[in-house]
């Protein structure tokens, strides 16, 4: 019998006040990163109405103005206007960090990243900061291997603010929403069900003022110019029957942090897969990459998208997890919903043997450390909006397919012929 349901997923935009939150975080992490490698970082930031306030744990040799960083942040995003009630220029900044636990410091201070490459001792005692579980997925829904709705939620979210920066629909302001509903059958999608944008704006567009009249100029518009090249590339498209929803209330003219406050690391669902995959509780933003909430996310995506890269399985879950101070995982599972090609056991032991799991095993594969200092100052504040896994408009370690060979290899050998 066919099983037919919908399944939903939302996204921000960069403008959103917890976006503001986790974009500071990061970009603080990657100019302490840049200066000192070695860095602790744990950096907290909220926002309201005139206000910034960083705080969290810090143990670096670098010398950063996190003042001055916060505000070319704000500006960069596109808080520059008074009437916002939250500017780049006006609000009040203010810095309250501490230093990392020494009780947490000392279960992963034996790394010496300047090393050519670790030695197994030096990886194995090098434990986790934490413990906790992380998820990593992957599916054959997308291009990027994603889940369709948290993709389209993404794509509409990132035309939406490239359409405010470039001058294309100019009375639009940096905060804003999405969220697309796709109807599914026999867990394949086969319908835009719905399309939701909540974008804030300017009270009049020109010489249109009735509240009314522009929200349909806005409607037409975002048709136009933000949902038609969103699809760009995607085979299913939105049809007659597509309900498309814009600012529901009516109007979106107060919003950022004037609007709501915000937080670093409260939207951790739609940092990863929309809420289609499971999620081990941990944020992002603003942490080193000691830290297993944020590295070891990374790596499990990056096994679970070689999996599905090979053709092993249509859709795949990793789970792991750690006990602070111990480098090896606790556990490591894999789950491919029944779509598996392989043998799962097999599949899970070529797993263990062939992807790094280890905390300062991982940063070293992915060079986490050093990608600030050799990307111009920045890198994780760039994934800090628009989702940290398949982002296609970015050049990220834990996206490439490089294992893909090797796992076909060793799970797609053809049976020798008995002679």
């Amino acid at each position: 019998m066919s099983r037919q349901y919908l399944f939903t997923s939302e996204s921000v935009t960069e403008g959103h006040p917890d976006k503001i939150c986790d974009q500071i975080s990061d970009a603080i992490l990657d100019a302490l990163l840049a200066q000192d490698p070695e860095s602790r970082v744990a950096a907290e930031v909220v926002v309201n109405t005139g206000l910034v306030l960083i705080t969290g744990e810090i143990t670096s040799k670098a010398q950063v103005n996190y003042i001055d960083l916060a505000r070319q942040k704000i500006a960069e995003i596109g808080y520059v206007h008074a009437e916002n009630g939250f500017s780049a220029d006006s609000c009040s900044v203010l810095v309250a960090l501490d230093e990392q636990s020494p009780d947490i410091a000392q279960g992963v201070d034996a790394a010496q990243e300047s090393r050519e490459k670790l030695s197994e001792a030096v990886l194995d005692s090098v434990g986790a900061g934490d413990q906790g579980l992380m998820f990593g997925f992957a599916c054959d829904e997308t291009p990027e291997l994603m889940p369709l709705p948290i993709s389209l939620a993404h794509r509409i979210s990132r035309q939406l603010t490239a359409v405010r920066k470039d001058g294309t629909l100019p009375y639009l302001r940096p905060d804003g929403k999405t969220q697309v509903t796709i109807a599914y059958e026999d867990d394949r999608p086969v319908r835009i069900d719905t399309i939701l944008i909540s974008t804030q704006h300017q009270a009049a567009i020109g010489d249109i003022a009735d509240p009314k009249a522009v929200q349909d100029r806005i409607k037409e518009d975002l048709l136009a110019k933000v949902v038609g090249p969103a699809f760009e590339g995607i085979d299913i498209k939105p049809d007659d029957q597509t309900r498309m929803l814009v600012n529901p209330t009516g109007k979106f003219v107060v919003g950022g942090p004037q609007g709501d406050s915000g937080l670093t690391g409260r939207k951790i669902i739609i940092d990863t897969y929309g809420g289609y995959s499971r999620h081990g509780g941990g944020a992002f933003s603003g942490k080193d990459p000691t830290k297993v909430d944020r590295t070891a996310a990374y790596a499990c995506r990056y096994i679970a998208k070689n999996i599905v890269a090979a053709g092993l399985a249509e859709k795949c879950e990793v789970q792991v997890s750690y006990a602070i101070g111990v480098a090896r995982p606790v556990s490591l599972f894999i789950e491919t919903f029944g779509t598996a090609k392989v043998d799962e056991d097999k599949l899970l032991q070529v797993v263990r043997d062939n992807f790094e799991l280890r905390p300062a095993g991982m940063i070293q594969d992915f060079d986490l450390r050093k990608l600030p200092g050799l990307r111009g100052g920045r890198f994780f504040q760039d994934v800090a909006a628009y989702g940290h896994m398949g982002r296609p408009d970015l050049d990220l370690p834990w996206e490439k397919t490089d294992k893909v060979e090797l796992l076909k290899q060793a799970l797609l050998q053809p049976l020798s012929t008995v002679g």
